[in-house]
């Protein structure tokens, strides 16, 4: 309580009973009382107003799962980087390119090797990342 072990609050009464006086004591032991019994009639008052604009959702909530200090930094920076990635957006391609140029002019002098050149499939283009950089 307040940093003070037992031995240095009976310190701290018997020197506040030798300041107060035996005639004052029973006085200030009284307000203190009044006081106590104030304090705690406020918190039970408190409570029950919280409970009544609350209402019946607030019996339903887990506050032991709300308790901050069950959350480790470590373990949450740990399973983060554990999850799995998102899958890898692929990038999609038309399935037949049109043949132009030197392509064209081959095709129409090669015949059967031409024909079989652009049957063949064509190789997918490089992916891009537009999120690497």
């Amino acid at each position: 309580m307040f940093g003070i072990n037992g031995g240095e609050l009976l310190v701290l009464l018997v020197v506040a009973a030798l300041v107060i006086g035996p005639e004052r004591l029973p006085g200030y032991a009284e307000q203190l009382g009044q006081w106590v019994r104030r304090g705690r009639q406020l918190v039970r008052d408190a409570k029950a107003r919280v409970d009544e604009e609350l209402g019946e959702e607030v019996g339903d909530v887990d506050w032991a799962a709300l308790d901050p200090r069950k959350y480790d930094p470590r373990r949450i920076v740990r399973d983060a980087l554990l999850e799995d990635d998102p899958p890898v957006r692929r990038v999609s391609t038309p399935a037949t390119r049109p043949v132009t140029g030197a392509a064209a002019a081959r095709a129409a002098t090669g015949g059967a090797a031409a024909a079989s050149a652009a049957s063949a499939p064509t190789p997918a283009p490089t992916p891009y990342d537009d999120e690497a950089t």
